[in-house]
């Protein structure tokens, strides 16, 4: 049983330094949002190699997780980004209804759901069904800053300060590899919105948010979570080879 005194006074120490360094970290967020700038110190990562699944060839370099650890007050700074980002969306109806991750009161379940019952509601009618589940390799390591922040301009309207401290937190980022006690040379990332960020992964959503309107053009019907796209749609049994014919082109154009 942990003991209840020490456990107070921890509480009450930890309170006791909030108060003390409060004060100091507000301006340095005021001065960081403000600026457009995030501190180089706040952008350099170790990453920790992580199985994605337990019981997997531990010499294959592909089956880890690549997670960022950061300092925390670093990632305090990506939480008031956060917020004020979610709440900008939020106000001018950008958030995607159909994508389920990093959002309040969606998950995988709420994903599975939807597709499962258009589909089953499609076979009640009579009519036949196709499912194509699209999962993007590396995704996270892929996306191109320079895409990216086109993007939230011209697609999410956001600019001047906000956009530079965007660019400013993707730009000259460095990290290095954690295991087994040793911790390799610094590295800069070019490219991607690293794991284990508060922020990147509300980046990349927004990254593949292209992906609604291109699917939609070929009268097919959507959900997504994160990197994990399902694309589906139905038709009556005499029309079965066109819905094939669109599912087809539907994925090779986003594959394209």
């Amino acid at each position: 049983m942990p003991n209840k005194h020490l456990s107070s006074a921890a509480d009450l120490a930890a309170e006791e330094c909030t108060a003390e360094l409060a004060p100091f970290i507000r301006r340095l967020f005021n001065a960081s949002l403000c600026s457009g700038l995030v501190p180089q110190s706040f952008k350099s990562a170790c990453i920790t190699p992580l199985l994605k699944k337990a019981g997997l060839d531990n010499t294959d370099a592909k089956i880890y997780r690549p997670i960022s650890n950061l300092s925390v007050i670093s990632k305090m700074l990506e939480r008031v980004t956060l917020q004020r980002l979610l709440e900008h969306l939020k106000v001018n109806g950008l958030i995607l209804s159909v994508q389920s991750a990093y959002r309040i009161c969606h998950s995988t379940k709420t994903a599975m759901a939807r597709v499962l019952s258009d589909i089953l509601m499609a076979l009640d009618c009579g009519d036949v069904a196709a499912l194509a589940l699209l999962d993007l390799s590396a995704a996270f390591d892929t996306v191109d800053h320079s895409i990216l922040l086109r993007r939230l301009r011209e697609s999410y309207s956001i600019s001047g300060v906000a956009l530079a401290w965007i660019s400013s937190y993707l730009t000259t980022r460095q990290q290095s590899v954690c295991h087994a006690g040793m911790q390799a040379a610094q590295g800069y990332i070019k490219f991607g919105v690293p794991q284990g960020f508060v922020l990147g992964p509300l980046l990349f959503v927004l990254y593949t948010a292209d992906l609604v309107p291109l699917i939609g053009d070929h009268c097919l019907s959507f959900h997504m979570y994160a990197d994990d796209t399902q694309v589906y749609g139905w038709s009556s049994p005499s029309d079965a080879s066109t819905l094939q014919a669109n599912m087809t082109q539907c994925i090779h154009d986003v594959e394209r």
